[in-house]
């Protein structure tokens, strides 16, 4: 449960945040919430996000570790006498509330009192914040990480249609499987997009169709183009192969045994050994082209991580390509989860989108061939890639993002 506090449900709170309501907070020295919610479900969002004092809600029965869904002895809570029992005989300076009739009650308790009518919308004067949401720049701490497979607000009729979809969905997924993994790539395009997938494809002739080096006078060996990509979902690989419509190999640092299995290009998983990663992803340049993820990790929102700098050491020809997605009702990534579902719930969504951009391949003089550090070709690359998409880039990596997620580090075992 508090898994779920911690890593799922601030997205949520944050999306349905009044701004003028967060305003109005911002203002006191001293903030205390009263619920109805059950207080383990909101207590962690309200204090790391609002700095929120104290949080008095309604509690839920436990039986050992575990919560069996109902209520504790003291049931709902009541706001007014919790209100009376936390401030004894002092009253507030003010409070802000619905337009409800039990939260007018508990507010005519404090000193002053502000109404959140989001029915209306600025119509009485008594309104003190409309139902404006918090822009995403104006957030109390940037929201970059985030777990769970719902990419839609669970209010009950948005549950009950997914539930409706589910049978349809998991059918959907398995024709989109067998469509990518057994034909070929133009009939695979023609089937996939007419099942509901969307290609955004953008880039020039020149580095849609970018030929491998053949200058036989080199005296270094002869390799493939180094294709270096955002990373959205593990079908990242996969969809650029689809769109430059020749076969690729990917490098992966955690994949599942069955991701692997399913997976219609070749993957080779990396060891986290600079020396043997290396030599492996050199090896795989001279048999053609690469696809590599330098963030190590997925990341939903706007934000690129931190870019390792080893493929900069290995490759002369270096093709960045901006991935990004969107899908409406299950995400395919996970932290906590089950990885070999991955790919079958981003498959699930009805119309995903897959946004890809291929750039102008790398001058030289921005490589470590032209004199450049590894890790300033990386930081180069990162900056240019967020540039494209319209993120942000971070110093963040994928061990932040599974201390924070899963409390681990997020290796998958062979």
């Amino acid at each position: 449960m508090s898994c779920v506090e911690r890593t799922v449900l601030p997205k949520f709170y944050l999306e349905e945040v009044n701004f003028h309501v967060y305003q109005a907070m911002c203002r006191a020295k001293s903030k205390a919430v009263f619920t109805s919610v059950p207080r383990v479900m909101v207590e962690g969002f309200l204090k790391e996000y609002l700095k929120v004092d104290q949080v008095v809600g309604t509690e839920l029965q436990t039986l050992g570790n575990y919560y069996t869904g109902l209520l504790s002895s003291s049931g709902l809570l009541v706001k007014y006498r919790s209100i009376k029992e936390y401030f004894a005989d002092e009253r507030p300076d003010f409070c802000i509330g619905n337009s409800t009739y039990f939260d007018q009650f508990f507010m005519s308790f404090c000193k002053e009192a502000y109404v959140v009518d989001l029915q209306e919308d600025d119509k009485t004067c008594n309104v003190a914040a409309t139902s404006k949401i918090m822009p995403r720049d104006n957030y109390p701490k940037p929201l970059i990480f985030h777990d769970g497979r719902l990419a839609f607000l669970p209010t009950p009729s948005a549950t009950f249609c997914m539930f409706l979809w589910l049978p349809f969905g998991i059918l959907l997924a398995i024709f989109r499987l067998f469509v990518g993994i057994y034909l070929p790539f133009k009939l695979s395009i023609l089937l996939g997009q007419s099942s509901g997938i969307r290609l955004r494809i953008k880039g020039s002739r020149s580095t849609l169709n970018i030929p491998c080096p053949t200058n036989v006078m080199s005296p270094r060996r002869q390799k493939g183009v180094l294709y270096v990509c955002t990373h959205r979902t593990l079908l990242d690989p996969v969809m650029l192969g689809v769109c430059l419509r020749k076969p690729l190999t990917a490098v992966t640092y955690s994949l599942s045994k069955t991701s692997e299995i399913i997976a219609p290009i070749k993957t080779v998983r990396l060891t986290r050994d600079r020396k043997i990663d290396g030599e492996t992803m050199e090896k795989l340049l001279g048999e053609g082209d690469l696809v590599v993820c330098p963030e190590g990790t997925t990341c939903r929102e706007p934000y690129l991580l931190r870019f390792s700098s080893l493929f900069a050491e290995l490759a002369d020809e270096i093709v960045p390509v901006a991935l990004d997605t969107k899908v409406t009702m299950f995400y395919g990534t996970t932290a906590s989860g089950l990885k070999c579902l991955d790919p079958i719930f981003f498959l699930m969504n009805p119309r995903p989108i897959y946004y890809l951009h291929v750039l102008e391949k790398v001058p030289k003089e921005m490589t470590c061939a032209g004199g450049r550090s590894c890790f300033e070709v990386a930081n180069h690359l990162q900056r240019q890639l967020a540039h494209a998409l319209g993120f942000e880039c971070t110093a963040l990596t994928r061990k932040d993002k599974y201390l924070m997620l899963a409390g681990n580090e997020g290796r998958v075992g062979p």
